[in-house]
């Protein structure tokens, strides 16, 4: 077990302000790893200062600069892909070639593209007799989760840095290996002191303190609908800028001219992947009613090739989800489906079989789900799918919009306009068409109570920039 006593503050490794410590957990086995700091709002406090401190400069650093900075992290990340894979697969539980390919993959996508961005974005422009300058919000607040742990720090982190802000990042307690090895990358990559600080800790602690601190000028979160909403409050009651990605109750849409089958297929693995401990998972599926007898049968045969196993195992396509806590509340929305009427055609509440240790659920498939049901409604952050039946077009448009949620869904149909059409009356921040790539450069984040802001792309750097006039 490693112990781990120090935060990343001001260029270097401090022990922390309290003696207490978080135990990080494998969900595979139960054993605890690690331990890291539970930091203080002391040691929230020492890290916005140095970032207070290190604005100035950072902000006045060509872009150009700031791009190589980039660049050199981007590179960093790239060097340590193999071990970013092993911690996340250790503390999240991701099967080790998920881990390779989006856990390790995706941020050093996402870090480039941001390299990119610094260096060709127009921060000064000419509108009428104005010059136009984009700015640096200031001190970030990055407070980031669990479930793809350094895809959302760089998320934040990358952008931020790109339009000159210094960064306080708070990972999430169950995942904060992975946080003290990009800090790591920061460091190696010649960041200066104070631009970028890491505290670990827990949400009510360390997260309250830092979306609280008053200079914190903008606080960027992804997590649940509920902490958001209290994120939200507190920046509110300080008038500081706020970006909230929160839940989602995504539809996987199937017009009745889509490739059922094609359909099917990706829209189960959208939802397997990483245990469904994905926020714009497709956990919706929506079929035409005279094809769902037909679309039931497949869904069944593409969730039997999903087996919990050891995320060690190279044959392993499922692997635990991140907590005892999480295998609870999946187990119990399954359970709450059943007592609500649906039937389950694959899985339901039980451990799966061999898999008594470690944090398992059954991949689950349910059918005769009504929109209005829990499992319809509220997300379950699992290995779970509901099929529902619809008439018609306009009553599949209403299933879709009909929760609190609108981040992302999938639309299939025979031609792209078909289904570009149809995408467009759905409340929803991103649609995918005909299973449509995803793309790091393009805008990310929800309608609704799914959130406020973008991340991802030049829409994503746009969220630390502030806006002055000069009228010349």
């Amino acid at each position: 077990m490693k112990q781990h006593d120090a935060m990343y503050i001001d260029g270097s490794w401090r022990p922390a302000a309290g003696p207490d410590a978080i135990d990080v957990v494998n969900p595979a086995d139960e054993r605890v790893i690690a331990t890291v700091p539970a930091g203080t709002a002391q040691d929230v406090d020492a890290a916005v200062r140095a970032a207070r401190a290190a604005l100035p400069a950072w902000a006045r650093t060509a872009p150009a600069e700031r791009a190589a900075r980039l660049a050199a992290l981007r590179d960093q990340l790239a060097a340590h892909a193999e071990e970013v894979a092993a911690t996340v697969t250790a503390e999240l539980g991701a099967p080790l070639a998920f881990s390779k390919a989006v856990h390790a993959g995706v941020p050093v996508a996402v870090a480039g593209s941001y390299a990119e961005l610094a260096a060709s974005y127009t921060f000064e422009e000419k509108i009428g007799n104005s010059t136009v300058l984009h700015e640096p919000v200031g001190v970030v607040g990055a407070i980031t989760p669990w479930n793809y742990p350094l895809h959302q720090i760089v998320a934040k982190v990358a952008p931020a840095l790109a339009a000159g802000c210094t960064v306080v990042l708070k990972p999430a307690e169950d995942t904060p290996l992975v946080a003290q090895l990009f800090a790591e990358c920061v460091a190696a990559a010649g960041l200066p002191p104070g631009v970028f600080n890491l505290v670990t800790g827990l949400g009510p602690v360390a997260g309250q303190a830092l979306a609280g601190h008053p200079d914190v000028d903008l606080v960027s979160f992804t997590g649940s609908t509920a902490v958001g909403r209290k994120i939200g409050a507190i920046a509110g009651g300080a008038v500081k800028r706020c970006a909230l990605e929160l839940g989602g109750k995504s539809a996987n849409v199937v017009l009745p001219s889509g490739d059922l089958g094609r359909a099917v297929g990706v829209g189960i693995a959208n939802v397997m992947a990483n245990s469904g401990q994905t926020c714009s998972a497709w956990t919706r599926m929506l079929v035409p009613a005279d094809r769902y007898g037909e679309a039931l049968e497949l869904a069944a045969a593409a969730v039997a090739k999903y087996v919990p196993g050891d995320p060690l195992d190279g044959a392993s396509r499922l692997g635990p989800v991140v907590s005892a806590a999480q295998r609870d509340r999946v187990r119990g929305y399954i359970e709450r489906g059943v007592a609500e009427g649906a039937r389950v055609v694959a899985g339901g509440p039980d451990a799966p079989e061999g898999r008594e240790r470690g944090y398992y659920v059954r991949p689950t498939l349910f059918a005769d789900v009504t929109p209005g049901m829990a499992i319809a409604q509220e997300e379950i952050f699992g290995p779970v799918v509901a099929v529902l039946p619809y008439a018609d077009e306009d009553e599949a448009v209403r299933i879709a919009n009909g929760t609190v949620y609108g981040l992302a869904g999938a639309v299939w149909a025979a031609g792209t306009d078909e289904a570009v059409a149809f995408a467009r009356r759905l409340d929803t921040g991103q649609v995918d068409i005909n299973g449509g790539r995803f793309n790091p450069l393009a805008p990310f984040g929800g309608y609704k109570q799914s959130g406020f802001g973008r991340e991802l792309g030049r829409h994503g750097l746009s969220e630390y920039l502030q806006t002055k006039s000069l009228q010349l």
